[in-house]
C-alpha cells in the first residue's frame, strides 16, 4: 500500500501570504493630463512632474480634456454615508477569500487597505472585493460605474514600512474618510 504524502511536504499550491499596502481609486478619479500630475500605463510616456511637484499649469490640459470626454458617466465620489458600506464590504469579502486585513480607509475618490494576501495575488484579491462592493452597493440603490480600473497592490518591505502605512491609512480620518482598524474597529 502507498504510504501517503504529508500535506505539508505538497505546499506547491499554497503561496506564502505576505503584507500589501493596497491602493483603490473611483472610477473617473484619475485622469491622463491631470493637473496633479499623472502616469502613462508602464510610464511609456516621459512626464514632466508628479503629485508632489505638479506639471506646469497649463502643459496638459489637452489630454485631460480629451480623458474628460472619454468618460461614460461623471467621475465618482462616493458620498460619506456609503463609505461605510464601501468599506464594510471590502473588508468582509478580503477576509473571506483568506485575507487578514489590518486597516482600512474609505475616502470619497480613494480607499487605503493595508492587508496581508497570497503573494502575487493581491490584485486578484483586490478584483473580487471591488467586484463585492459594488454589488452591495447596487442593493443601496447605486446605478452605474463604481472603480477605476485595476488597482495598486505595493509590497510591504519590512516592520517599519508596514507600521508607516498603517499610521498613514489611519491619518485620512482628519480628510472625513470612513476609517477601520482591527485593533479599534470603526474610527
Amino acid at each position: 500500500m502507498p504510504a501517503e504524502k504529508d500535506p505539508v511536504e505538497n505546499r506547491a499550491s499554497v503561496r506564502p501570504s505576505t503584507w500589501y499596502h493596497a491602493i483603490l481609486t473611483t472610477y473617473g478619479a484619475w485622469l491622463y493630463g491631470d493637473a496633479r500630475g499623472f502616469r502613462t500605463r508602464h510610464h511609456r510616456e516621459h512626464i514632466d512632474g508628479d503629485y508632489r511637484n505638479p506639471p506646469p499649469s497649463g502643459e496638459y490640459t489637452s489630454l485631460e480634456q480629451r480623458s474628460r470626454d472619454a468618460l461614460k458617466q461623471d467621475p465618482v465620489v462616493l458620498p460619506t454615508s456609503l463609505r461605510r458600506v464601501v468599506g464594510l464590504a471590502l473588508r468582509d469579502r478580503l477576509v473571506e477569500l483568506g485575507g487578514l486585513v489590518a486597516c482600512l480607509a474609505v475616502g470619497g475618490q480613494h480607499v487605503h487597505v493595508l492587508a496581508k494576501m497570497p503573494r502575487g495575488g493581491a490584485r486578484h484579491y483586490l478584483g473580487k472585493a471591488k467586484r463585492h462592493a459594488w454589488f452591495v452597493l447596487r442593493q443601496s440603490g447605486w446605478s452605474g460605474r463604481l472603480w477605476g480600473k485595476r488597482s495598486k497592490a505595493l509590497l510591504i518591505r519590512d516592520r517599519a514600512h508596514q507600521l508607516k502605512v498603517y499610521h498613514y491609512i489611519l491619518r485620512h480620518r482628519r480628510e472625513e474618510a470612513w476609517v477601520w482598524s482591527c485593533a479599534q474597529g470603526e474610527l
